[in-house]
């Protein structure tokens, strides 16, 4: 049975809609029949922003008019093709499907919605977590001819209409399907609908009178070969891929009324704190000079703007400065502050119990915020800037820390002899296991710390750790392009899973980067998103997931790598045990 074109329409009249919508395709929130293991991708739009700020911008620099009130503010097209296309061998077996065909329908799915609707598709994510690859694409429906907002001229107002431009649509698609043998549905046919009512009908009423010819045993069948003829019935097969597709779309009609409801609740709350943040922003300013200067009793000089008179002063203000040009001297400032101090010439309590008097506690709170400020400022730039030194070296103390890392960790010593000799590992005085923490042009930014003699571990003070990474490269040619960055919780999660490495390769891997990255607050995201391959290595458990999590979304064409053990390091001591129980012990 050939594959069959599936193309669906959604309005979204809300931008509390537009935030529920992409909460799903863009996995920003837990989806329960999506697998976490696989990777979505996104065809179309690489802005990042969210996409209820890209439909906003779309529609002020594209549109005319503000949208009506009850406007369609984008539309949210669902493409896919039945399971006969993906899996031709076994529909059956939702999960899964060819790679190949599967990149061919995203491909010409992408370029369809390009031919068709250009910069107007402003994102289109690929969904391959699910039982069946299909793809959310987002069109902000702008009408070329009037600039204004018409998802009734682009799909259909009426429902005859809508039937009319949907069918047209469905045409459309499936005519750029058709060469990879995806054909479109009979045009106007229930059969489908008429076959799942007649099914339930059946199922809930008299089960065996459903299909009964072909339930009913042949003679001389056994039980195992009446399975396995029913299982292999084509008509059996369409009803239970029909039926498993309908409690799909339940589901996803389901969650689309709760997702709108939750979005619309998440959309009162954002008002509420972006409210309250406006609050927030006005209070971290200071109080408006020329307020200040009038409530001091000058007054603006009206044939010289920003020019104020009184008590013998002349104070000029303009760009949040003041200047006083009075014969006497020349003074300025930039705060509140200074002004009621040099106007009324008090000292600073004198001065916070004037503005006190005048504008309350609030704008008292503004004033001392804004001279804290600027007096931080201030010291920004004269204070020099701490830089960081390391622990020093005692070569004497190396023994005991390479018998730490080689002996209670496992990781192979000639490995640990190359990083040591190459100065990113080192012991201190203390007999602690330092490792160096560099940027990437090799520059040291911190070091982080094993008490080897004791327990605890910790980055050294003070250390950038936004800055740089304890991190190495391995395989090929020295100065060779790196081909794939591992990213791994620790120094020793670095050194474990690089030891597992080269054991498997034989020493002999691709050119690539091992780097300790325990937060994605501390993530090198321009310089991963230039690497085509990453992969995420940090352990298994529940807070380590939301890193992962987290991570991922910043670098899309991430792959998680998990280890068989708690971590890398319990993995390769694990593996050492069992090599040591085999036989003599594997020399690397």
């Amino acid at each position: 049975m050939a594959g069959l074109a599936i193309l669906r329409v959604v309005k979204l009249k809300t931008f509390g809609n537009i935030g529920g919508s992409e909460a799903h395709t863009a996995r920003l929130q837990e989806t329960l029949n999506a697998d976490p293991q696989k990777m979505n991708l996104r065809l179309i739009g690489d802005d990042y922003l969210p996409l209820e700020e890209i439909v906003q911008f779309k529609i002020k620099f594209s549109t005319k008019y503000k949208p009506r009130k009850n406007a369609v503010l984008c539309s949210e097209m669902f493409l896919s093709a039945s399971p006969e296309y993906f899996r031709p061998h076994d529909p059956s077996r939702a999960g899964e499907w060819d790679l190949q065909l599967m990149k061919k329908f995203a491909s010409t799915s992408k370029i369809w919605l390009m031919e068709n609707y250009g910069d107007k598709c402003v994102r289109a994510e690929l969904h391959l977590d699910e039982a069946t690859p299909h793809i959310h694409a987002y069109i902000v429906p702008v009408n070329d001819k009037t600039k204004q907002l018409s998802h009734n001229e682009m799909f259909g107002g009426s429902a005859k209409e809508c039937r009319i431009k949907l069918s047209k649509l469905q045409d459309s698609y499936a005519a750029a399907l058709a060469p990879l043998g995806i054909e479109r549905g009979v045009k106007g046919s229930k059969a489908t609908h008429t076959k799942i009512k007649e099914y339930y009908h059946a199922v809930n009423s008299q089960p065996l009178s459903l299909e009964l010819a072909r339930l009913a045993p042949q003679p001389g069948e056994t039980a195992q070969q009446l399975y396995e003829r029913i299982q292999a019935d084509p008509v059996i097969q369409q009803l239970d891929h029909q039926l498993a597709d309908r409690h799909r779309a339940i589901e996803h009609e389901r969650w689309a009324h709760q997702s709108a409801i939750a979005s619309e609740k998440l959309r009162q709350q954002l008002e509420a704190e972006n409210a309250m943040l406006r609050q927030q922003q006005e209070q971290l300013r200071d109080l408006a000079l020329e307020d200040v200067a009038w409530h001091l009793g000058l007054d603006c000089d009206h044939q010289h703007p920003g020019i104020w008179n009184a008590h013998g002063y002349i104070i000029n203000i303009h760009n949040d400065q003041w200047n006083n040009f009075a014969p006497i001297q020349k003074q300025g400032g930039d705060t509140s502050i200074d002004l009621v101090m040099h106007v009324n010439r008090c000292n600073y309590r004198q001065a916070i119990a004037w503005l006190h008097d005048s504008f309350g506690a609030t704008g008292v709170d503004r004033a001392v915020i804004a001279q804290a400020r600027q007096v931080a400022a201030e010291f920004a730039q004269l204070e020099p800037r701490p830089k960081f030194i390391p622990p020093a070296a005692d070569e004497r103390q190396w023994q005991v820390v390479h018998n730490y890392l080689t002996q209670d960790c496992g990781i192979l010593p000639n490995f640990v002899q190359a990083v040591h000799e190459q100065g990113l590992i080192y012991a201190d005085e203390q007999q602690n296991a330092v490792f160096l923490i560099r940027d990437l042009d090799g520059e040291t930014k911190g070091a982080f710390s094993i008490f080897v003699r004791g327990k605890g571990q910790g980055y050294v003070i003070p250390s950038k750790r936004t800055e740089g990474w304890f991190h190495f490269k391995v395989g090929q040619s020295p100065k060779g392009e790196i081909q794939k960055v591992v990213l791994c919780k620790s120094p020793i999660e670095v050194l474990s899973l690089a030891s597992l490495s080269i054991i498997e390769n034989q020493g002999n891997p691709e050119r690539t980067m091992y780097m300790a990255v325990d937060s994605h607050k501390s993530l090198p995201v321009d310089f991963l998103s230039t690497v085509s391959h990453i992969e995420v290595a940090h352990p298994n458990d529940e807070f380590d997931n939301e890193t992962v999590r987290i991570i991922m979304e910043q670098l899309h064409h991430a792959q998680r790598v998990k280890p068989k053990g708690k971590d890398w390091n319990d993995t390769l001591c694990t593996w050492k045990k069992n090599q040591k129980q085999k036989g003599p012990e594997l020399e690397l």
